[in-house]
């Protein structure tokens, strides 16, 4: 995930900015491989993995396919 999607993406919940926490980056240093976002409203958490930001309410998380 590049660092500049941050600024078009929100909160599923209450649509409030997400900020990056604990960010683990690609060898070149230009791509997020894992690593959190977090509202800066809600405090709801949302993990990337593999480069990947799960957004799915934290209700809908476990029922996803792999």
């Amino acid at each position: 995930m590049k660092e500049s999607l941050l600024e078009i993406l929100c909160c599923p919940l209450d649509k409030e900015p997400l900020e990056l926490e604990d960010a683990e980056y690609d060898d070149d240093g230009e791509e997020i491989i894992a690593g959190q976002l977090v509202c800066t409203a809600c405090g709801e958490s949302y993990p990337i993995e593999d480069g990947i930001p799960n957004l799915l309410p934290p209700d809908m998380r476990g029922e996803a396919p792999a």
